[in-house]
């Protein structure tokens, strides 16, 4: 098979959760240690982060690679979903998995996996270990799929464990309440291994602290001593102003990379305390140090691949995508939409049928002009079925029966001082960035 019929099997023929939503999502561990067993355990090879939570979870994995690696370190990032292509999951030192490796391993491997019946990211999961192992990384950030406990990333010891934060999402898989999916996250907790917490509710601190206690894992609540003091907006950046690394400028333009700001540095200073932060031992002692970590945070897209975060395509008219999906995402890109100077605002907006539709809607502005979609997904809303509910709230638009033709017309129709924006569900982001970069 070639590069293109290798994803084209691993995205059709094998289950996955981001086409089928739960029946595509495969419970427990069974496959996975069967997978590890037959690799050799690869993950043992190489340090490992791990990186759970509702939102953020990318921007401080793709933050904290970009810092290990101005840092010295050969490493891996694991990361999900893909935008444009199938190797953005899988990269070292920024660059993605060679399409020869994706070819040889389905082909070498598949008379293995195929009677397991395994799940779209457990072979993934699986070739990402693999391909860490085999060119030989220092370290690796591995950024859970989905939930934590049964997640089949969860094999992996880590040194240090980063859950960013807590808000309603994948309710139907992980719980309806924050105290549910705050349970299932704190799974990837283990004895003796810290965990930062970037953020907490009263109801999921109390789980963090119960979990923490019973399996002897540290835990540090970012909050409770901000390494982040305060932040401005900048033209093209974000100053954070540190408690401990003084003004750092950071490329991620979202209102929410505030507070990843802050559990990033936050693990960071961790890192620093048991000793990993420098691949060698003098570097921690040289006058740069800390230049590595203002690096990271202002070159983070360039050093690792990251798109889809307030991601500025164009100006004239700006357009602009974000990857929010979810209530919790949308509260941080709701109030930053209001801060946009702009004569008309355009918003292409298509969701996925397993989110809060009615609690996203309601945080969308009134005033701008909308364009309906829909992803290429079968779990995508129907573009007449978003349009019929937000006329209930009183949003003004279109519908348009694929998410190109919908940011067509937003640009055709938007002036050089207008804005567009394009977001709702990763997979709207992802068409249009393939389609447009």
């Amino acid at each position: 098979m070639t590069y293109k019929e290798t994803c084209q099997y691993l995205f059709n023929q094998i289950p996955m959760f981001e086409k089928q939503g739960a029946s595509g999502y495969k419970e427990g561990l069974e496959n996975t240690h069967k997978l590890d067993e037959h690799f050799g355990h690869p993950h043992r090879n190489y340090l490992t982060i791990h990186v759970a939570g509702t939102n953020g979870k990318g921007s401080c994995a793709h933050t904290i690679s970009a810092i290990l690696q101005q840092c010295g370190y050969r490493v891996g990032l694991y990361t999900s979903p893909h935008l444009a292509d199938f190797s953005e999951r899988i990269r070292i030192n920024g660059h993605t998995i060679e399409e020869n490796y994706v070819v040889d391993f389905v082909a070498n491997e598949k008379s293995f996996f195929e009677p397991l019946k395994p799940s779209f990211f457990e072979v993934t999961t699986a070739m990402a270990f693999k391909y860490f192992s085999d060119m030989k990384v220092d370290i690796a950030v591995i950024e859970v799929g989905l939930g934590g406990r049964l997640d089949c990333t969860n094999i992996i010891s880590p040194i240090l464990s980063v859950i960013t934060n807590i808000s309603y999402d994948h309710m139907q898989l992980l719980g309806n309440s924050l105290e549910q999916i705050a349970m299932e996250k704190a799974g990837i907790m283990k004895k003796g291994v810290p965990v930062v917490i970037g953020e907490t509710t009263p109801e999921t601190r109390m789980v963090f602290e119960a979990v923490a206690q019973e399996t002897g894992a540290p835990v540090i609540f970012a909050e409770d001593e901000p390494e982040v003091m305060d932040a401005e907006i900048g033209i093209n950046c974000i100053h954070y102003h540190t408690k401990h690394y003084g003004t750092i400028q950071g490329e991620l333009q979202g209102l929410y990379q505030k507070k990843n700001a802050n559990t990033i540095l936050t693990a960071i200073r961790e890192l620093e305390r048991m000793g990993y932060m420098y691949r060698f031992s003098d570097d921690s002692e040289s006058e740069t140090k800390g230049k590595e970590i203002a690096s990271g945070f202002m070159s983070v897209c360039k050093i690792t691949g990251l798109q889809g975060r307030w991601q500025k395509i164009s100006e004239n008219p700006t357009v602009v995508c974000d990857t929010g999906h979810n209530v919790g995402g949308w509260e941080y890109i709701s109030r930053q939409l209001k801060m946009v100077k702009c004569n008309k605002m355009h918003i292409v907006f298509g969701l996925v049928d397993d989110k809060d539709m009615d609690g996203i809607m309601a945080l969308l502005p009134k005033d701008a002009i909308y364009y309906f979609t829909k992803a290429a997904n079968k779990r995508a809303v129907s573009e007449n079925v978003l349009k019929v509910i937000a006329a209930g709230r009183g949003l003004k638009g279109e519908s348009y029966t694929s998410v190109i033709e919908a940011c067509k017309s937003a640009r055709s129709a938007a002036a050089a001082d207008d804005f567009v924006f394009i977001g709702g569900s990763s997979y709207v982001v992802a068409e249009f960035l393939k389609n447009s970069i």
